[in-house]
This record gives C-alpha cells, structure tokens and sequence, in this order.
C-alpha cells in the first residue's frame, strides 16, 4: 500500500509539472501577441538573419545563406540570387529552373527594372512542375544594379510582387551598407599609407648616416642600430591589419627613439611609464609614432640643449589613457587646433590624420586633446578603450 501511495504521489506530480508546463506554453503563447504581432516578429527575425551575410557585399556564400531566410519570408516555392556574371544561390524546389535565372535576368540588370513571368515564359517540359510565375527584381549597391533577386511561385499576386520588390528594396540597402564598409576599410587605409608617406626622408636620411658614423669607431653599435632601423621600417610599413597592441606599437616608438639618440646623443632624453594592464590594448596601427616624431622635431631639435620626451599609458576604468609630452619650444594654441582640423600644414605631423582615425573608430569623444604654448612644450593625450566592439590587434 504504502509502494503504491508513493507511485500515485509520483503520477500527481508528474501532473503537475505538465499543467504547470501548458499553463507556460499557454502563457507564453499569450506573450507573444495577436497572429499579427507574431507574423511581423516572425518577419523581423527572418530580416535580422539575413542581414549579417549580405554585409560582405553580394557573394556566393553569402547569397547561398541568405536565400533560404528569404523564400521562408516571401513563402516562395523557390529564392534565387544572381549577379552579372552568374547565378549566386538557389533555395527551393524545381532546380529546372535554375539553369535559366541569368538569361531571365538580363533585362532586369541592363534595364533595372523589376520583371515579372507568366506560365508561357517559364515553360520546363515537366507537367507536374508547380511554378508558373517569377518575380525578378533589381538588388542595386551605390546606386548601380550589381544583381537580381528571383522569387519563383504558383501564382504572381500583386502582394507577392510587392512583397518581392520591397525584399529586393532591403537587400539592396543591405548592399550599400556593405559598400560603406568596404569604402571605409579603402579610406582608412588610403590614410595609413598616407601617414607612411609622411615618415621623414630626413629622419631615414640622418638615420643611416648616424648608423654609418658608428661603422669605424663602434662596429657593434652600428650592426644594432641598422637592425633597429631594419625593425622600424619593417614595421613602419607592413600591409596586413588596421590595429596593432598598445605594446607593439610602444615597440616601434622605442625604436624611433633609439635611433633619433644616435644623431641627438644627450639632447634627447626618454622618459617611459606604462602601466601594464594595458599592453594588450587594440590601438590603431602608427598611432603613436607621429606624435612622438613631432614632439622631437618640432619641439625639441629647435632648442640648443635638447629636452625630454615623457611618454605615459595609465589604465583609467574601461579606457587607457596615453599622453606623449615634451619641454620643447611649443607653438601657439590656435595653430595646434589648425593643424588637428586639417586647416594648418606641418610637414610629416600626422596629428590630423591621427586624430581622424581615432574619431572614426572610437567616435568623437576619442580624438586626440593638444596642450600647448610657445615656450612652454606640447602635451598630447589621447585615449582608446580597452575594449570596442570590432577592434583587434592584428597579429
């Protein structure tokens, strides 16, 4: 008796959690809203996965993962992909008609404008084939057709034509952004090639003659400073990555350095504080390097007795702040401000170029900050969080 109690005990909590897990479904279901509420969140979230693929622009792979959340969101029989040159991606049934798509659509990429089939167009010889009509819309990415998007069905209502040319619509949106993207990537690397560019011949110039002076009289001090030189330059100019460590470019500055004190000697004095913790820290690639060459040309190569350059990275919250100061001979204000928008040209600064970079990666409040005066040196500051959302340092 008492075995059977703890068995019918065992059924009624077994009843209990399933009323209990059907009074959540129900609830959830509740949740969730009229059948119009859940249509447009079942829209939205087939929208959201197609998206990430197409911010690549229009590939194969991204095509091909693309269309099978764009026949479910049109409720095709089949979503083809295409470009100029080939058909992209196919998702659905009847692949007969997958061989056709880029003849079909060529009236669509010359003209750019949508097409739409009839059962006597997309004839296929096999009578139980269920597709009669297509729908053939432009996807276009800076205001140039670069495709077709296809939807293939039983019938061609005026919802489905809609519905299609507005897909078309967003897809192509979806283009632009990658567009944007890859017109951004170009323009920041046309930057950093430009701040290549401004690397002084005269510092390359007085390096290799402040290498040559050591050959005769110190053998061993040359041979480091040409691998210090050879280092400098490898790094200077690299061409893979827009982000490097906070370390690796502290690395480069040193090596900078090592090599403007053997032209300066005692006239040029470092000093360095870096906090640890922020070593790994994404910074964007040649970032510290103008700055510093600055502070020794402008600020300190006028003075007779030279001066220091103190370089700081400290570790403030969710941020690394990193100042390059100098006692040099300063400028005036409003000439810093000039020079940070563009306005003002130094040759081989780079602060404008650096503080660009800064502000379109990091946004506004990361640009870089000048303290300055005739007389009375140059501090600048910036700062770079410890963490952004698409920044790594490339290896």
């Amino acid at each position: 008796m008492q075995q059977f109690g703890a068995v019918a005990a065992g059924v009624v909590g077994c009843l209990v959690v399933l009323a209990a897990a059907g009074w959540l479904v129900r609830r959830n279901r509740r949740d969730l809203g009229t059948p119009a509420e859940r249509a447009a969140y079942e829209t939205l979230h087939r929208a959201s996965l197609v998206a990430p693929p197409l911010r690549a622009g229009l590939t194969a792979n991204g095509a091909a993962k693309a269309v099978r959340h764009l026949r479910a969101l049109l409720g095709a029989n089949a979503v083809a992909m295409a470009d100029e040159r080939a058909l992209l991606a196919w998702e659905g049934t009847d692949e007969q008609h997958a061989a056709r798509v880029l003849d079909r659509a060529a009236p669509v990429l010359e003209n750019g404008t949508p097409v739409v089939l009839g059962a006597g167009q997309l004839a296929c010889g096999d009578s139980t084939c269920p597709i009669r009509h297509a729908v053939l819309v432009p996807l276009t990415a800076d205001e140039r057709v670069v495709g077709v998007l296809a939807a293939f069905a039983a019938g061609a209502s005026a919802g489905l034509v809609r519905a299609v040319t507005e897909v078309g619509r967003w897809v192509s949106t979806q283009l632009d952004l990658a567009e944007l993207d890859r017109s951004r990537m170009r323009l920041a690397e046309a930057e950093v090639r430009a701040l290549r560019a401004q690397i002084s011949p005269h510092f390359i110039y007085n390096s290799l003659n402040a290498i040559a002076s050591f050959v005769r009289t110190d053998p061993e001090r040359a041979r480091e400073l040409l691998t210090e030189f050879a280092d400098f330059t490898r790094y200077s100019f690299r061409t893979h990555g827009d982000f490097t460590t906070l370390a690796e470019e502290l690395r480069s500055v040193e090596r900078y350095l090592l090599l403007e004190r053997a032209r300066f000697g005692d006239r040029l004095r470092v000093t360095l504080r870096i906090a640890p913790e922020v070593l790994p820290v994404a910074v964007p690639f040649l970032c510290l390097q103008p700055i510093v060459e600055n502070a020794v040309r402008h600020g300190l190569q006028p003075k007779a007795d030279g001066g220091v350059v103190t370089i700081v990275a400290d570790d403030v919250g969710t941020d690394c702040v990193i100042s390059i100061e100098d006692d040099g001979i300063g400028m005036d204000p409003d000439l810093a401000l000039r020079l940070l928008s563009g306005e003002a040209q130094a040759s081989s600064t780079g602060l404008a170029n650096v503080d660009e970079r800064l502000r379109q990666v990091f946004g506004d409040d990361y640009g870089l900050q000048v303290e300055t005066a005739p007389e009375a040196g140059t501090k600048v500051s910036l700062r770079v969080p410890k963490y952004h959302a698409g920044v790594h340092a490339n290896a």
